[in-house]
């Protein structure tokens, strides 16, 4: 239950009862000294039915129920005030073991989600990162407050790196099966390692910059893996599957999933039909079929839409309606979300507008585009090794985990898990702290400390929960009173949780639910280190701070899994 817009409706439902007919929003008091509430719709009613504020808040609070205490009205119509402890008590005891008590679901949709990207066939590096990351806390937040997902990677298995490495295969004398036009037999097994393909993509990638015949052939072999060469297609087909062991391997550390291993090449089998549903409104510009998707009510340039080049071959236009139109067909998706960088916002309003033109896809399916900013070094530019080259994503991993290493305790077991555990953890949260669709500086020793608004700050303070509540036999806890400031500001962010919850689901941004994970974090490390919690005497005392630990670790726990970030045990 969201108790804050309970509290909200309900108040609606009473001013509707004393004649006025408005909504009501409750903010945390601007003034602490004179309440943890308040409510400010005096002044807009005033104004609405043209009397004095003064009077109107006087009305409203003559309706308050029992559950509002220490009620004030401050000049010129603000109201203040608390809420009971019996109320507070009575709604954040039920989360202490069940966390769906303290959100609110909405209905169900089914929503596909399109994150991830990785080119086949090459290292991830640090541009990979925030689509995968953000696509799948998105993931698991809609999961959490009710919708059904399908996911989908959604490879970029198609382009200028299937014909680098076949036409250097083909140059080296590799696996002559596949070239030759006289081959009957079944193609062999490729024996390449991942690091074979990334030695044998920059060999080719260097002639091809030095050769025009060889940029040549490496067009000619992609132009024939869209034109459905079963050899080329066969090759690479292997040549993705041995790429994929490490992508996979990567986005495992990530904690990433999907349902859908797909890429652009599954998309192939689609194209005749979605481009029999285009025929009518494709139109020939410079031999190039072409599309119009302007509206009248565009301010903005707003430029044809090339579907199929003018030497007849697919491009990414071509792919992306065929895979929407097949999405529609298999699975008929209420919404489907695109995670791409910001450069790609105009591409997909141009897609999107061609899929319901020409009726790929119902008008009641919504698709969405969440573009994000880019990771950054300290030159403000995007982020890279000491040498200037592209930073792999692994290699960013490995040297935040040396910085973890420098804090970790001597003699840990597992230490080589934690490590990495609390790598990943650094790197997500960083990632995710800042809102979507800004930039921001990645700076690895910041982020890996252990003090601030890090993700080893927050698992830290996991660490120390889990501690306390392992050291304590009894596992029925219940907050009793409100004994102190400390725990009071812990249960009133509690109140916060379930409009954190859908404001990140509504921007798609996860900076909110980063942000309240660090304050929970930082109110409760408060009350520890002015409480003695194990030690405490009175046993009802006790036992209330025990459940505020409950409490606390339930919502930093499933927060977390949110994020996709994995606890630890120690650090």
């Amino acid at each position: 239950m969201n108790y804050i817009k309970w509290h909200e409706k309900n108040l609606e439902t009473k001013l509707k009862e004393i004649g006025y007919d408005s909504s009501v929003l409750i903010f945390p008091c601007s003034k602490r000294e004179l309440g943890d509430f308040q409510i400010n719709i005096a002044m807009s009613l005033a104004k609405k039915y043209h009397k004095n504020p003064q009077l109107i808040a006087e009305e409203i609070v003559k309706c308050f129920d029992l559950e509002y205490v220490d009620v004030n009205i401050a000049n010129p119509g603000f109201i203040n005030f608390k809420f009971s402890d019996d109320s507070l008590l009575n709604y954040v005891n039920s989360g202490v073991d069940d966390f769906n008590n303290l959100i609110e679901k909405h209905n169900s949709q089914l929503i596909f989600l399109d994150y991830g990207g990785a080119n086949a066939a090459k290292a991830l590096h640090v541009g990979h990162m925030r689509s995968p990351n953000i696509g799948e806390a998105m993931k698991r937040l809609a999961n959490m407050l009710g919708d059904k997902t399908i996911s989908d990677v959604h490879l970029g298995d198609l382009g200028r790196q299937a014909g680098m490495l076949i036409s250097e295969i083909k140059r080296r004398g590799d696996y002559p099966e596949f070239f030759s036009d006289n081959y009957k037999g079944e193609f062999p097994k490729v024996k390449y390692t991942s690091a074979d393909l990334g030695e044998l993509y920059v060999s080719a990638n260097i002639k091809a910059k030095e050769d025009e015949k060889v940029l040549q052939e490496v067009r000619d072999i992609t132009a024939a893996i869209d034109s459905g060469d079963t050899r080329y297609i066969a090759l690479w087909k292997q040549l993705i599957n041995i790429s994929i062991v490490d992508i996979k391997a990567i986005y495992d550390k990530l904690n990433c999933t999907f349902d859908l291993w797909e890429g652009e090449l599954d998309s192939f089998k689609d194209v005749p039909k979605m481009l029999q549903k285009l025929d009518k409104y494709l139109y020939s510009s410079n031999g190039a079929l072409v599309i119009d998707v302007k509206k009248d009510t565009d301010t903005k340039e707003m430029p044809p839409l090339i579907v199929i080049k003018n030497d007849g071959a697919t491009i990414y236009a071509t792919r992306d309606l065929a895979t929407i139109y097949s999405r529609e067909e298999r699975f008929h998706p209420d919404e489907i979300w695109y995670f791409t960088d910001n450069r790609q916002s105009l591409y997909f309003e141009q897609v999107f507008r061609a899929s319901y033109i020409g009726k790929l896809i119902p008008n009641t399916c919504k698709l969405k585009h969440f573009p994000f900013g880019t990771i950054n070094g300290y030159d403000g530019k995007p982020y890279k090794t000491r040498d200037g080259g592209v930073m792999e994503l692994a290699n960013l991993i490995k040297i935040i985990s040396l910085e973890i290493d420098k804090k970790l305790t001597k003699d840990l077991d597992n230490r080589e898990e934690i490590k990495e555990k609390l790598a990943i953890a650094a790197l997500k949260y960083a990632d995710l702290s800042s809102y979507r669709e800004t930039d921001y500086v990645f700076d690895e020793v910041k982020f890996s400390s252990f003090d601030g608004k890090t993700g080893p700050y927050i698992l830290y303070t996991v660490v120390r929960l889990k501690s306390l509540l392992k050291k304590s036999p009894d596992k029925k806890y219940h907050i009793t009173k409100i004994n102190n400031l400390e725990i009071r500001d812990i249960l009133l962010k509690v109140l916060e949780l379930s409009n954190i919850l859908n404001r990140s689901y509504e921007d798609k941004s996860l900076n909110y639910l980063a942000d309240y994970l660090f304050d929970l974090a930082s109110l409760f490390n408060k009350f520890y280190n002015n409480h003695y919690i194990l030690n405490e005497k009175d046993l009802e005392i006790k036992n209330t701070y025990l459940g505020v630990c409950k409490l606390v670790y339930n919502i930093l726990h499933n927060i977390l899994n949110i994020l996709a970030i994995e606890e630890v045990d120690k650090m």
